[in-house]
């Protein structure tokens, strides 16, 4: 399929993005928002993968993962984070739990960036019951990963309030104990990433959300607010960013309502230009219908 204009994918509602690059190739993927026309409600059954070479032109290849393919898990397929390591490719993801209450996160392994994926431990990684007495049943929502320079894997989560841990060094078990991190306006949606020696952590600000961030020299902080990063993405009341550098260009990757029929259960992913100042801030994005050119 061919874009030149945002959202990106067209035949099918995309949500909650999380993309790497492998072998030159950019795999994207979305959840699948399946809400019918005049239902305004989350149906999120499953997850969905593209590919490119050139940001333009996307192939969709077959479904890797589903909700249910945790078999401890009764469904609803939240926002995502995959990561490459090691020849394996890994997908963390949140779901609803089928006997502990609320929501958890799981975490599903490939050898191929398309899948299929199948679950890496057969039980949730992270469960409500893990987490501070207290929090609301949603709270295991939106993980993003990311393995520092000395090794060292993090995965920062949550619902309303962020927490983070340690993952040990087969990425399927946490390394140590569930922290928590007080960010202004932290409502959910989670991703890290790393540049000129800086830690860049975004999130879904407020709610309707914005994209704000922290930086840091520290995976563990301190961090230290930076404001906004993405303004509200029209006619929809969440906003996932993604973040990824490509042929020498940085990428912004997020969600809107735009198209027909669209609205905050029947999303649509979107990509912008990201662009630094030269204090290594981020400079806000600038939403396009345009999106971005061909990238050779």
């Amino acid at each position: 399929m061919l874009s030149h204009q945002n959202p990106i994918i067209r035949h099918k509602f995309t949500a909650d993005p999380t993309a790497i690059v492998h072998n030159n190739t950019i795999y994207l993927y979305t959840g699948h928002d399946e809400a019918p026309v005049g239902t305004e409600a989350y149906v999120m059954n499953e997850w969905l993968c593209f590919s490119s070479t050139n940001l333009t032109e996307w192939t969709e290849h077959p479904v890797p993962l589903k909700a249910t393919d945790f078999s401890w898990a009764s469904g609803n397929a939240y926002a995502s984070k995959v990561i490459a390591y090691n020849g394996k490719f890994y997908w963390y993801v949140a779901v609803a739990h089928a006997t502990i209450k609320g929501s958890a996160i799981g975490v599903a392994e490939a050898t191929n960036p398309a899948g299929p994926f199948k679950d890496a431990r057969g039980s949730a990684l992270i469960t409500l019951d893990m987490l501070p007495s207290g929090v609301h049943e949603k709270a295991n929502l939106d993980p993003t990963v990311m393995i520092d320079d000395n090794g060292q894997a993090y995965i920062f989560w949550g619902n309303r309030q962020c927490f983070y841990a340690k993952l040990k060094p087969n990425l399927t078990e946490l390394d140590g104990p569930v922290n928590t991190l007080d960010l202004p306006g932290f409502e959910e949606g989670t991703h890290l990433h790393k540049r000129n020696g800086w830690y860049y952590l975004s999130y879904g600000y407020q709610m309707p959300e914005r994209v704000a961030y922290a930086m840091s020299r520290s995976m563990e902080g301190p961090w230290e607010f930076k404001g906004i990063l993405n303004e509200l993405a029209g006619n929809c009341e969440t906003n996932r960013p993604a973040i990824l550098d490509f042929k020498g260009r940085s990428y912004f990757i997020y969600h809107n309502g735009g198209l027909k029929n669209g609205g905050s259960h029947r999303r649509s992913v979107c990509i912008d230009y990201l662009h630094y100042n030269s204090d290594d801030t981020m400079k806000r994005v600038i939403m396009t219908s345009e999106g971005v050119q061909m990238a050779y």
